[in-house]
């Protein structure tokens, strides 16, 4: 993604330094989106042209002061830009009045937080997308979409042949408001975890196809930034490690087979990234692929994680799915909790 690292990747010059610092050390193949805030449309299309996949932007604060937000005006030069080159356009879709007319964030509990992130906020800013979509026929797809009031209109977007996708992420499908405690910040993220019954309805559209990917969402950062206080700590569920056993947990008792994990997982997002030499085992594609053991389960254990900063929303949870190796491009990197070196490419969009 192009902001909590500096530079941001909203230049040709920031795309070069990110990719001159991560061609040694990814350990699976990476691409970058670039980022698209006020004043730099004039660097789109270069940034198309140098190969990022497509383009984030915020549609409120996005907690960096570096990667401000787009407001109407911005967002739709900047939906008429990416237009004009059959890019696409992928929008944290939060509207910022109506979080500036909520009640504040703060304080250790996650229902004042929760009060602070309505349905409102979300359901205003995909309604917004998809009108900006219809006059502009930009390809817009919705980050981590949390309400799901929204799912309607992206329903209805959808049925009118406009070019509106969808992602939920793994803490929507098996997290709920009703179960964090006051003072629990590592279920903080935004838009916010919200209640069971706004979780099963995620569930349902995913199965309809209203909503097409479930994405990770990483946003870690270290121990001290999670402070017991739900307006001062960072915002953000790291999610790549575990991200597969929690939705297949969850999917399981709710009846979808792993094959449904992988088109939400892996294909959907890699056609809608572009990718494609990834997103399927199958004859002419990248051999990558997990060695699950899908009946067996583990309990999740903080220090046991690979992440560099272990702070988990899941700890402590027992789920399905232990991953026994991973293999890139048909070689194994990654062997029961033993990883190998960096291994990974660079990737362009096609």
């Amino acid at each position: 993604m192009p902001l909590n690292s500096v530079p941001p990747t909203t230049t040709v010059t920031g795309l070069r330094v990110k990719r001159a610092a991560a061609r040694p050390a990814v350990h699976v193949d990476v691409g970058f989106w670039g980022g698209a805030l006020p004043g730099n449309r004039a660097e789109l299309r270069p940034l198309h042209d140098a190969g990022v996949f497509g383009f984030k932007a915020f549609l409120s604060p996005s907690g960096v002061e570096e990667f401000p937000h787009l407001g109407a005006d911005d967002l739709e030069a900047v939906a008429r830009e990416v237009a004009g080159f059959g890019g696409l356009l992928i929008v944290h879709a939060e509207d910022a009045g109506r979080l500036d007319a909520a009640p504040p964030p703060g304080g250790p509990r996650y229902a004042d937080f929760l009060a602070s992130r309505p349905h409102a906020a979300e359901d205003a800013a995909v309604a917004r997308l998809v009108a900006v979509a219809g006059r502009h026929g930009t390809r817009i797809h919705v980050l981590h979409l949390s309400s799901a009031d929204a799912l309607g209109t992206i329903a209805g977007a959808r049925a009118r042949g406009l070019p509106v996708t969808a992602e939920t992420c793994p803490h929507f499908l098996t997290l709920t408001a009703e179960e964090v405690p006051d003072g629990a910040t590592e279920f903080k993220c935004c838009p916010p975890i919200r209640e069971a019954a706004n979780r099963d309805a995620l569930w349902d559209a995913l199965a309809a196809g209203v909503v097409q990917c479930v994405v990770s969402d990483h946003s870690p950062c270290t121990a001290d930034l999670k402070v017991p206080d739900f307006g001062r700590a960072w915002g953000g569920v790291s999610s790549l490690q575990l991200g597969l056993s929690a939705v297949w947990t969850e999917a399981r008792r709710r009846g979808h087979a792993l094959d449904d994990v992988a088109r939400w997982m892996a294909t959907a997002p890699a056609a809608l990234a572009g990718l494609a030499r990834k997103g399927a085992v199958e004859a002419g594609r990248d051999a990558d692929f997990a060695v699950l053991a899908p009946d067996e389960t583990f309990t999740v254990d903080p220090a046991a994680l690979h992440h560099r900063n272990p702070v988990t929303a899941y700890a402590g949870r027992t789920l399905y799915g232990v991953v026994r190796s991973t293999w890139l491009r048909g070689r194994r990197i990654h062997h029961r909790g033993v990883l190998g070196g960096p291994a990974g490419r660079l990737l362009e969009r096609a």
